[in-house]
């Protein structure tokens, strides 16, 4: 473990092309094609709904990011606004839904690369993609944030250069051709498969638009993360303007939308290349694609592991993955969900019809739930707080709110009806109920602990060892301590230990800085608790110990020799220690006698 911090995380102009090409992923390149043979030339009209839902999501969050930018972002506000089994659920099915995602692009970018190499194993490629993005990802957000500054920027540039081509070549700028817009009636008309398959569509649209919400977990590690998520959500309707409905009204113009996935081609793009005469065109786009892919990868890591890191910063999954490193990343988080993503390439190399359809299937409609989430977590937390302080609203609040939120139920049902998404709704709506059902059992294995006696000394203490940390400057702990020394002078030492969780640093902070304000919390703590002490005309010292409890309490006593401990916790309830046993542990391992003193921190928000 490492106490260092980044002195720098991502500048405004990574942030910048982060939120630029942030839904911009092979969706767009590959999966418009598909959308296009299921809706027909009015398919443009899909990517607009599916786009003016995404945009009304993005405002919402922008709305509650702005006013507390944090890295756990949608589940914070989701744990703000519903409780905590809100945030648990919605934070661990994001995370889960994001390994699965890298898992997924892993096989997609290896699968394209067999396109210049085709004897490339595509387990063994998808490992090396998969081991040099985790690489990436644990050298330095800075890495990360250059790495998807770059891939982005390919893929707008592809986009932009298709978009300048395709309106010169429709609009009769192009060599030998005039203004030409037939496609779009002359194949059995706008709507060849009927009108309602508009509405169809928007379920696979949507998924295509994800990653636009990255931006405003990222923002937490910038300089300015007030303005920088304001700047990232508010720039969502630009780019979905142009990357997919104008994009997808120049496919369906260029090319007749019942040629779409004919002669083999990958993807709608080169179809249109092709079109227009521009040679080498499938190994152009199957670059941008691969560039594509690779974006995605890079950032579904970064997600995946930042989500990790805030459940372990919420007391919600194992506390070394909220450790960052001397570079300030959060590597146990990273290397934690690489992991599932190596299981996810294993399971889709050798079992990609039965495990890794599985996976797919049961995060297949997570996204729907997190948008649905942020939606109804704005609209209680309006209510709840107010506008007067808000520097950026949503819209028409709350009728477009609760019509965004109508939506997203709707297109739940939709997947429901429609036989070939059906899986995936009923297996994800599966996982959420297991998660749920976690969460309400590990709340209930808590609170139904037994009380444990404290162990009794006959003979009165000269030598105090104090282990507490949010609860250090608590009014009961004061109590028990000038209790003990009334009648004699008694020495204290008191060690509270620096962890990022317990300290309630990490709530509010990403990797960036937690260390550095952990320590200024318990510095604080722990000096106003030894003036509080020295005031009642005792002897008291002090330090800063490991942010293992366990561990600063073993060398503590080496340092101290002490004959009496006192630990100080929370209620069970809320208190981690009680519910690892910190203090059944202590009594076992020092031959010392331990009281057990049930506190109540003075700062809201925070649990030890």
């Amino acid at each position: 473990m490492s106490g260092g911090e980044l002195k720098k995380g991502l500048s405004d102009r990574q942030l910048r092309m982060i939120a630029i090409g942030g839904v911009i992923g092979a969706g767009l390149f590959v999966g418009s094609g598909v959308v296009i043979q299921a809706t027909g030339p009015g398919s443009f009209i899909t990517y607009a709904l599916a786009g003016v839902l995404v945009i009304m999501v993005m405002r919402a969050l922008a709305e509650m990011a702005v006013a507390n930018p944090t890295t756990g972002s949608f589940a914070d506000y989701a744990r703000d606004a519903l409780g905590n089994w809100a945030g648990f659920s919605i934070g661990w099915l994001y995370w889960y839904f994001w390994v699965v995602v890298v898992g997924f692009e892993a096989i997609a970018g290896a699968k394209i690369i067999r396109f210049w190499i085709p004897s490339a194993p595509i387990w063994l490629t998808a490992m090396i993609l998969l081991i040099l993005m985790t690489a990436t990802n644990l050298f330095s957000v800075s890495s990360f944030g250059e790495f998807e500054y770059w891939f982005a920027g390919i893929k707008v540039a592809a986009i932009l250069v298709f978009m300048a081509l395709g309106a010169c070549f429709v609009f009769g700028l192009w060599p030998s051709r005039s203004l030409d817009f037939s496609n779009l009636t002359s194949h059995d008309g706008f709507f060849p498969n009927g009108s309602m398959a508009i509405t169809v569509g928007v379920v696979t649209v949507i998924f295509s638009m994800v990653g636009a919400e990255i931006a405003t977990i990222a923002a937490a590690e910038s300089d300015n993360p007030e303005k920088n998520v304001a700047r990232a959500a508010n720039s969502v309707i630009a780019r979905i303007a142009v990357f997919f409905v104008g994009s997808s009204f120049l496919l369906v113009c260029i090319v007749p939308w019942n040629e779409m996935g004919k002669e083999g081609a990958a993807s709608p793009f080169v179809q249109a290349f092709t079109e227009m005469g521009i040679p080498y065109a499938d190994h152009i786009m199957n670059a941008v694609v691969l560039t594509a892919v690779l974006s995605c990868l890079n950032s579904g890591m970064y997600t995946a592991s930042r989500m990790l890191f805030v459940l372990a910063a919420r007391r919600e999954a194992p506390a070394r993955l909220v450790v960052v490193n001397a570079r300030g990343v959060p590597s146990a988080a990273i290397i934690g969900s690489s992991l599932i993503g190596f299981i996810c390439v294993i399971a889709a190399a050798f079992w990609a019809d039965t495990i890794f359809a599985f996976l797919l299937n049961s995060s297949g409609a997570i996204i729907l739930f997190v948008y649905g989430m942020i939606m109804v977590s704005q609209i209680v937390l309006r209510y709840r707080n107010g506008s007067e302080t808000l520097k950026v609203k949503m819209w028409l609040f709350p009728v477009l709110s609760i019509l965004t939120a109508l939506a997203m139920v709707a297109i739940l049902i939709q997947m429901g009806i429609d036989g070939s998404t059906r899986s995936q709704l009923f297996l994800s709506l599966g996982a959420w109920a297991l998660v749920v059902v976690l969460y309400f059992v590990n709340r209930q294995f808590v609170q139904s602990r037994p009380s444990v006696p404290d162990a009794v000394s006959l003979d009165k203490p000269h030598r105090v060892l104090v282990l507490a940390n949010q609860t250090v400057d608590s009014d009961e702990l004061h109590n028990e301590l000038t209790k003990i020394g009334a009648d004699q002078q008694t020495v204290y030492h008191v060690v509270v230990p620096t962890s990022p969780i317990e300290m309630g640093a990490a709530d509010r902070h990403g990797p960036l800085d937690v260390w550095e304000e952990t320590r200024r919390i318990a510095t604080e703590r722990l000096n106003a608790t030894l003036d509080s002490l020295r005031g009642d005309g005792l002897t008291a010292d002090g330090e800063l110990g490991d942010y293992r409890p366990l561990e600063a309490l073993a060398e503590a006593v080496a340092k101290f020799s002490p004959d009496r401990i006192v630990i100080s916790t929370l209620p069970p309830e809320d208190s981690v220690w009680q519910r690892f046993d910190v203090v059944d542990r202590a009594r076992s391992e020092h031959n010392v006698p331990v009281t057990h003193v049930v506190s109540h921190a003075k700062k809201a928000g925070t649990t030890a």
